[in-house]
């Protein structure tokens, strides 16, 4: 590709963990130079196991393609470095508490004032102001108090954790990049940046958009397992087979429920699933459990009905659609040779850099390097 859509834009990454530095990944892999800007000892998720050879491998995966730099940014002298970086930035990432780093002299409003082009992302749980502005939380904690949590939180005995980590992702990662994009489009047009203000826990309801649609319409919000793609339909959901796995159902469309309902041999009087939907799910329930995984996959994959086997992460890997999409192929190179696939990103291959270029994990130099 002779130019990626980002090339020539300079980003200063002062994010740590996961949503800053997953947003920065994505604009590096579009091609922009992402300096990344650590305390002395380095980002947090540089010590976090498992490690590959003297790397930490989440960092790795998240941090490869970028430049790290080491600053101590409570030191006069050392904060003054960043002078030269921010006059050439195009953009700058932030996730701590709202007010640090307007008390470190960094703000928005004091380097607005050195460079007016400046696209200033701030990403926190809660936003940058409101009641609950300065309150400490992580994924859990954000979907918790926005509701989505209470769509399906398990029972008292067993709560269910959800598996993806939907506000750093969904709420910080992705936000940060639609938001920034559109702030340099915006650019384009008045010659000068903004303060772009992400609030992880906003985008939780955006997550919860059908129980919003549902409360708002009919004056009652759904509880627990009520909601049609929250458990409270027969339709949509997880069904244990006899060796411990399981199916996901998604037969959501008249036509694939019908087709579901056949291959289950579902009497006749089940299949209107409305007259007695936890009949109904009992019944799916106690037919699933006859069988093994892989005898429901013989059975409904050529039947096309949106019924598939859960896979494993083993599996997901190694399964031939993904691999013949690539999606593994783009790799962290680690300072001793190691290698390891990059998180995956939602960039189409057009608009990244080759997925057979190695992408090198930053060694942590001093500033002055």
């Amino acid at each position: 590709m002779a130019h990626l859509p980002l090339e020539g834009l300079v980003v200063l990454d002062f994010s740590t963990l996961l949503p800053g530095p997953l947003a920065t990944l994505m604009l590096a892999e579009a091609g922009a130079e992402v300096i990344k800007v650590e305390k002395p000892q380095g980002d947090d998720m540089r010590h976090f196991p498992p490690r590959l050879g003297e790397t930490s491998a989440p960092f790795a995966v998240l941090n490869a393609g970028k430049r790290s730099i080491a600053l101590d940014l409570k030191n006069p002298d050392q904060r003054a470095a960043l002078r030269p970086l921010v006059e050439r930035a195009d953009i700058l990432v932030e996730q701590f508490r709202p007010g640090v780093m307007a008390k470190l002299g960094l703000g928005y409003e004091a380097l607005k004032v050195i460079n007016p082009r400046l696209v200033y992302c701030s990403i926190t749980g809660f936003g940058q102001e409101g009641p609950r502005a300065q309150e400490a939380g992580h994924d859990l904690n954000y979907a918790a108090v926005a509701g989505l949590l209470s769509l399906n939180p398990g029972t008292t005995r067993s709560p269910t954790v959800p598996p993806m980590l939907a506000a750093d992702i969904g709420g910080g990662s992705l936000p940060a990049v639609l938001n920034i994009l559109l702030a340099l489009r915006q650019r384009d047009f008045t010659g000068e940046g903004m303060h772009l203000d992400i609030a992880m826990s906003d985008a939780m309801f955006t997550f919860a958009w059908y129980g919003l649609a549902q409360g708002h319409a009919t004056g009652r919000f759904p509880g627990a397992g009520e909601n049609v793609l929250a458990g409270g339909s027969p339709r949509y959901g997880l069904y244990a087979t006899r060796d411990g796995r399981f199916l996901a159902v998604g037969a959501l469309e008249q036509k694939f429920w019908d087709t579901f309902c056949g291959a289950l041999d579902l009497p006749e009087a089940l299949r209107d699933d409305r007259r007695d939907p936890a009949a109904t799910r009992a019944a799916i329930t106690e037919r699933i459990a006859a069988q093994d995984a892989d005898e429901w996959r013989r059975r409904l994959t050529p039947l096309d009905c949106c019924c598939t086997v859960v896979a494993s992460l083993d599996e997901a890997v190694r399964d031939p659609h993904f691999t013949a999409r690539g999606l593994m192929r783009a790799t962290a190179a680690t300072p001793d040779g190691s290698r390891i696939p990059l998180a995956a990103v939602p960039i189409d291959p057009q608009l990244r850099r080759a997925r057979d270029e190695p992408r090198s994990v930053p060694a942590l130099k001093p500033a002055s390097q």
